[in-house]
């Protein structure tokens, strides 16, 4: 096989203008509802937005500044920085600008994956259909727009990739390549050192060890020398990202405890477990080697029967095919897939393995996806279109039964009812016309991220929010709320800000008694000055402490955490009676009475 384009043909390729077209309609899908209380995001990141306003309020860059107990340096300072200075140093401290950045990141990356596979195929359309693909996956969705994200280490972990990726198209002739100089290594270093001041000095390891296996590709022949230049090179691209990586240890008036809760505790700590070593790599369920294994398609989400598929077909074609001469195109190919195989392998030797891990090498999937989307199956496709429908459909059952509950106007479930039905139709095109099915597939799992976006439109808005009086008046009190994973108390910043918060377990209070719940809020309300409460089981339209307490005002949560019994098949499609609960802001404070409200 001398060129990728044999093993993927052009046949049956959209437009152009119908694939730029639903690459802005992804855009828009991230830009929905980012300063949205249900994005889906991962758990830590109110703990992050927490140290970053608190190190902001300290008016200094270093240290950063925690109240959660073992929570301050468990990342570096640069995703803190970030966030500090999208937050205008908290003058403008909302979601949607803590979010941005990482929007940014996410579509910088998208274009040059784009761009990349546009050089290596010759063919625009191909290079809009990666671009889409990246967006499409639950891994981009979920890690690529919000605060506490994978963005910024993949963009720059990244940039020397796709700088190899671009080399060997500017030189067809694959036996006059050209090793890249030590002035570009040293850039190399400075992109790869900005990606570990996101997240980890051990992400050198997969990067670096990349970067050096990919470059012996692009050399042809190859020999000792090269081989001994070329680690010299990555060597010092190493060193520079290691010492840019290293000066928070010099910048941090507090080292020591740099040293031991981010390099002992946030990264040693992952290579040890009590359970052995070898029995959970083998045996350890989601930490086992053999659930890594399937990280890539994992991360894929709605997408991942077409990963399988595509990992079946590569593996068919490197038993039955030779690779012959190496032309560009071919090397870029296998610079790729040396870069997936090289970070899959590292980040099966923690003991803590997570198919996060593999967030950075999701470009390269994306790419590979492309490059080979004709050659994969109809069969992988169909199910996913099938799922897909699923989805959409019990998504707009959700957005009926906010509206029937009052949580939404009519307009709000209008928009989201067509966006279903739209979605529907791209599934229904896509199992009757086989040659659409490829396209109709990406469209529909793109549709599935829209149609929750506008599921989620009526919690974001007046239902979901305390009024702009309950604000005003709510100023400087201490305020009891409820917090039941780490940082979760950090959520009312930007629902009730200007208040100073203290975490009670809202969870644990699902085995108590009515009597016991009645008990227990009555002593909140006797040391603070206000109560933020979630709806129990025994309450249905006031609180347990009425009419003894001053309901200040209400809204609705969806509830994220179920006890066993509480979704059944006989109430699964009645949302409205698992999903949705009332939140009530209480107090016994005499002040607030004349003006207290209960607006829903």
């Amino acid at each position: 096989m001398s060129t990728v384009t044999t093993l993927t043909p052009a046949h049956g390729r959209t437009s152009t203008l119908l694939w730029l077209a639903l690459l802005l309609a992804a855009v828009l899908t991230y830009v929905l509802g980012l300063d949205g209380q249900y994005v889906p995001t991962n758990g830590d990141e109110l703990v992050y937005s927490h140290i970053a306003r608190l190190t902001a309020a300290s008016g200094q860059w270093l240290p950063l500044v925690s109240e959660l107990d073992h929570m301050r340096n468990t990342k570096p300072p640069l995703l803190i920085w970030q966030a500090m200075l999208a937050g205008d140093w908290g003058q403008h401290w909302t979601m949607a600008a803590l979010r941005t950045p990482s929007v940014i990141y996410t579509l910088l990356l998208t274009g040059a994956i784009g761009f990349t596979v546009q050089r290596i195929s010759r063919d625009v359309s191909r290079g809009l259909l990666a671009a889409c693909l990246y967006l499409a996956f639950f891994s981009t969705f979920r890690f690529g727009r919000t605060y506490l994200t994978s963005a910024p280490e993949t963009f720059w972990l990244s940039l020397p990739m796709f700088v190899l990726l671009w080399w060997p198209l500017h030189r067809p002739n694959a036996e006059h390549r050209v090793s890249l100089g030590w002035w570009v290594h040293a850039l190399f270093g400075l992109a790869m050192g900005l990606g570990l001041a996101y997240k980890s000095f051990a992400l050198i390891a997969p990067a670096a060890a990349t970067l050096w296996s990919a470059q012996l590709l692009t050399q042809s022949p190859l020999n000792g020398q090269k081989i001994f230049q070329t680690t010299l090179k990555v060597s010092l691209s190493a060193l520079i990202a290691l010492g840019i990586f290293g000066l928070w240890f010099v910048l941090d008036p507090d080292p020591a405890a740099v040293w031991q809760e981010f390099v002992v505790g946030e990264n040693a700590g992952k290579l040890n477990n009590s359970a052995g070593y070898w029995h959970t790599a083998l045996f350890g369920g989601g930490f086992s080697i053999w659930s890594q294994l399937l990280g890539y398609a994992q991360n894929a989400g709605l997408l991942v029967l077409v990963i399988i598929g595509l990992m079946l077909m590569g593996a068919r074609h490197l038993w039955c095919h030779r690779w012959q001469a190496l032309t560009s195109q071919s090397v870029s190919f296998l610079v790729l897939l040396v870069w997936l195989g090289i970070w899959l392998a590292v980040f099966t030797v923690p003991s803590q393995r997570s198919m996060r891990y593999l967030i950075p090498a999701m470009p390269a999937l994306a790419m590979v996806l492309a490059l080979c989307w004709q050659g994969i199956g109809r069969l992988w496709f169909v199910p996913t279109l099938l799922l897909c429908g699923v989805f959409m459909g019990y998504l707009g059952r959700i957005a009926w039964a906010e509206q029937v509950f009052g949580l939404g106007n009519a307009a709000d479930v209008a928009w989201t009812l067509i966006a279903v039905a739209m979605g529907l139709g791209l599934v229904l095109a896509g199992l009757f016309r086989p040659a659409w099915t490829r396209a109709c597939t990406l469209a529909a799992s793109l549709a599935v991220f829209a149609v929750f976006g506008l599921a989620t439109v009526p919690l974001n808005g007046p239902s979901g929010h305390y009024s702009t009086q309950v604000l005003q008046q709510l100023q400087g009190q201490q305020v009891a709320v409820p917090s039941s994973f780490n940082g979760q108390f950090e959520r009312f910043e930007f629902t009730l800000p200007g208040n100073h918060f203290v975490p009670y377990d809202g969870d644990g209070r699902a085995a108590f008694s009515s009597a016991d719940n009645a008990a227990f809020l009555s002593a909140l309300l006797e040391k603070h000055q206000a109560v933020v409460w979630l709806q129990t089981h025994e309450e249905n339209t006031e609180p347990l402490c009425a009419p003894h307490c001053t309901v200040l005002g209400q809204r609705w949560e969806v509830k994220g955490r179920h006890q066993s019994g509480e979704i059944t098949l006989a109430n699964i499609w009645y949302p409205e009676q698992w999903l949705f609960r009332r939140e009530w802001l209480l107090t016994n404070a005499a002040p607030w009475a004349a003006t207290a409200t209960s607006k829903p």
